[in-house]
């Protein structure tokens, strides 16, 4: 007899409105599909000198705390609950990916707060697209 195990879905979450409609699209598959939901946040150290230092525990701390914030934001309560939450030290892309490892689905939003953009899809989603080890939906915001 095979395990019965829930359907997976990692989603990147950064705060930009295409992250939080990723999440609330995510949240819909996971009701369709008794799914069981990890949203991501990742941070790496910043690269400028003048940036005041933090350990890492610190940041670890604060990504935690925007993270738990934006789902209680976007999401119903019930669902909030529900949600496994994930706080990566790295950039997001190997973040999610290695979220992804044993998930049946990565759901990332179209552009998100990333250092440049690219012309049709931000570089952690096209980067995600190119390299996840399961299918990827990408979410355009509505805005």
């Amino acid at each position: 007899m095979t395990e019965q195990r829930d359907f997976a879905i990692v989603v990147g979450v950064d705060g930009s409105p295409s992250s939080r409609d990723a999440l609330r699209w995510a949240v819909r598959q996971a009701h369709l599909t008794n799914g069981r939901i990890t949203a991501v946040m990742s941070w790496e150290l910043p690269e400028l000198y003048d940036w005041p230092m933090r350990t890492a525990e610190e940041c670890d701390r604060v990504t935690e705390e925007a993270l738990n914030t934006i789902i209680h934001e976007t999401v119903d309560d019930t669902d909030d609950a529900a949600i496994r939450k994930e706080v990566a030290r790295g950039h997001p892309a190997k973040a999610l990916l290695d979220a992804a490892e044993s998930a049946d689905l990565l759901v990332v939003g179209h552009r998100g707060y990333g250092g440049f953009a690219h012309a049709l899809l931000g570089s952690v989603g096209q980067y995600c697209v190119n390299h996840a080890p399961c299918p990827v939906v990408v979410v355009r915001d509505h805005e």
